[in-house]
């Protein structure tokens, strides 16, 4: 009899395993896969993520500082840090034509100068002693720039001596390579002098000072008599001391009065 009333459930099981399976609410489509994350050597990667470098992009694909960033950071073991301008960075610099009047070497160096040959966190920057060597360098040696770190924002700041720099933000930051998006484009001093230092105009290079003699006047015998004035004779001061001793007063109304006639010295006696 129990055999009767256990082979009617079965044959209704699946029946109540597919209703079963409609009131079960479908699962959530899956969400669309993150873009690949930019490997840490691959600076140009980082750049086009970002979508504000269009500029710096085509300086750094035209004078190949890419493929040396992607060299040294594969034989470093100190790691690399760039500064990246964005498009409005270099936008200041178009209406005075700043790259277009810089050589290409010197188009190299100002690129260069925004690589520092060492990875820095923003952690690190707080303990950095200035002045931080570029990878930038000229005839007296390596461009450098000088950071200071705060605690509020912004957290570090660039000086090259021409402008201040704030950090902006971060591109990435993972050891070997930091890349730090900015403002402005960072200008060594070697390759943009301030008016401060140009001279005057119609000012000669090196201005006459006081009590040294003028550029190609090397002391000696003066070229001519009105160059320096002239001065009595060892025989006139001879004169003049023994005149005021035997006054006994020293007063300088009775000083032996000279005349100076043709550079030769005349005493005139009282």
């Amino acid at each position: 009899m129990a055999c009767h009333t256990v082979i009617p459930l079965l044959l209704f099981l699946p029946s109540l395993l597919a209703a079963a399976a409609d009131d079960v609410a479908p699962a959530p489509a899956p969400a669309p896969a993150a873009p690949p994350e930019p490997t840490n050597n691959n600076l140009t990667s980082i750049l086009e993520n970002g979508g504000q470098y269009t500029t710096l992009l085509r300086l750094l694909n035209a004078t190949r500082i890419t493929e040396q960033i992607s060299s040294q950071l594969k034989n470093s073991y100190d790691g690399l840090t760039f500064f990246a301008p964005n498009d409005n960075a270099f936008a200041k610099l178009k209406a005075a034509g700043t790259l277009n009047a810089l050589a290409d070497q010197d188009q190299i160096q100002l690129l260069l100068y925004h690589v520092l040959p060492r990875y820095y966190s923003l952690a690190t920057f707080q303990t950095a002693s200035n002045p931080l060597h570029t990878e930038a360098s000229g005839p007296a040696g390596m461009y450098s720039v000088n950071v200071t770190a705060s605690t509020t924002n912004p957290l570090v700041n660039l000086s090259t001596g021409v402008v201040d720099v704030p950090i902006s933000s971060t591109l990435f930051a993972r050891f070997p390579f930091a890349v730090y998006s900015v403002d402005s484009v960072l200008l060594p001093p070697q390759l943009f002098h301030t008016a401060s230092s140009a001279p005057a105009p119609g000012q000669s290079a090196e201005a006459p000072v006081p009590g040294k003699a003028a550029p190609g006047h090397k002391g000696g015998v003066p070229k001519s008599g009105d160059d320096v004035p002239a001065q009595p004779s060892a025989a006139v001061d001879g004169a003049q001391d023994t005149s005021v001793a035997a006054d006994g007063r020293g007063s300088a109304a009775w000083m032996t009065p000279v005349v100076v006639l043709g550079g030769m010295a005349l005493l005139l006696c009282a």
